[in-house]
């Protein structure tokens, strides 16, 4: 299928651009205004000093941190010296109760949450916008330094007539960021546009210097938290330790709480082994995790619930894509088949994957275009 770019922001339109201090979104930001746009800053503000700050905490390139504040410093100076108009959003109760509870109940559960793709659909593009919108702020686009594209299907998706925008990955593909994205809906995306999706990283360094903009200075973003209040999202009670167990249920080791493991993981437990074990599962009924040899691991299918399609078209009938299972992981070609469960579809890959894990995101591609994703219930 051809797919269609669709069109950056005009000159003389309207935008908000969501900024975040970091090279990316300042440096889109300062784009839109050469090109003419009608640019408006805007910061969400996270922190609400619920949990106590740690000096010297070095999470300066964390995106939930006390920090924040220097980062709006930053970014209401960006915008004085370019005459943008800024505004801060506070968001921090959804955050409160969208990302970091649902991170903790997550891990708690036996799961391994993603929180980045978390906020991108009900934060940054939902929590956000419904602030801009509450006061009164009219746009006709909204844009972000993401690294991703908004294209159309040139005919109907799944054999309909629909088009509707969808996400495609960006130029630079070593930086895409397609993956956190995958939840946003068409009908938002229509007014969505990434001006950064043809350039790659090196570019955006490039024109941020010969710009003189501080942001290209700056160290980028590395996690959403820091260890230190990521401890502190679990203080409301103690951890449990509990039972390692071998794949024939026998056990050989102990753990220190499963919200400390993710599946895979070789690290943070001990066991009475000379050989290296890695998690296959995590039972929270029963407190255990369960550990095998590295090969072991392997799943040849999964199944995953909580589907998003493009423009609410529904599959009817099994297809092939590419798959992404988390964000770092290689593409592997797949098959996506329908249930008896019309809330769950199975994958079926060409080669088994490693570490299928449950609560991350498994997100689906044709030609470098997501066609859909879900949330990983078990590997099959």
């Amino acid at each position: 299928m051809d797919w269609i770019l669709q069109n950056m922001p005009e000159p003389n339109s309207t935008v908000v651009v969501g900024m975040s201090g970091g090279v990316d979104s300042t440096l889109t930001a300062y784009l839109l205004k050469q090109n003419g746009c009608n640019v408006i800053g805007v910061t969400m503000s996270l922190w609400d000093g619920h949990i106590q700050a740690v000096r010297n905490d070095g999470c300066r390139d964390t995106c939930y941190s006390p920090h924040e504040e220097e980062d709006i410093a930053e970014c209401k100076q960006f915008c004085e010296r370019h005459n943008i108009a800024y505004r801060v959003i506070d968001v921090s109760a959804s955050y409160n109760r969208l990302v970091l509870d649902y991170v903790t109940s997550e891990y708690r559960s036996g799961r391994t949450p993603n929180p980045c793709i978390r906020c991108n659909s009900l934060i940054k593009f939902g929590a956000l916008l419904d602030g801009l919108q509450n006061c009164g702020l009219d746009y006709d686009y909204f844009c972000t330094g993401h690294y991703a594209a908004v294209v159309r299907p040139s005919d109907g998706l799944f054999g309909t007539e629909c088009r509707p925008c969808m996400i495609a990955v960006a130029a630079d593909k070593s930086k895409d960021q397609s993956y956190f994205l995958y939840r946003l809906s068409s009908e938002l995306l229509e007014k969505v546009r990434f001006p950064l999706a043809s350039l790659p990283k090196s570019e955006v360094f490039r024109l941020a210097r010969e710009a003189g903009l501080a942001a290209a200075e700056r160290k980028e973003s590395q996690d959403f938290i820091a260890a230190p209040y990521f401890k502190a999202l679990f203080a409301d009670k103690p951890c449990c330790s509990g039972n390692v167990l071998d794949d024939q249920g026998n056990i050989i080791g102990t753990h220190s709480g499963i919200e400390h493991y993710t599946i895979g993981q070789r690290k943070g437990f001990s066991v009475r082994r000379n050989d290296p074990v890695y998690i296959r599962s995590i039972d929270a009924q029963n407190n255990t995790i369960t550990v095998v040899p590295k090969d072991k691991l392997l799943s040849p299918a999964l199944l995953a619930t909580d589907m998003i399609w493009p423009g609410g078209i529904i599959p009817n009938k099994p297809f092939r894509v590419v798959t992404k299972i988390r964000l770092r992981s290689p593409a592997a070609n797949a098959t996506v088949e329908p249930t008896d469960n019309p809330q769950q579809w199975r994958i079926v890959f060409d080669e088994p994957q490693s570490a299928v894990t449950p609560g991350q995101s498994v997100v689906l591609y044709q030609d470098d275009v997501i066609v859909g994703g879900g949330i990983i219930e078990k590997g099959l």
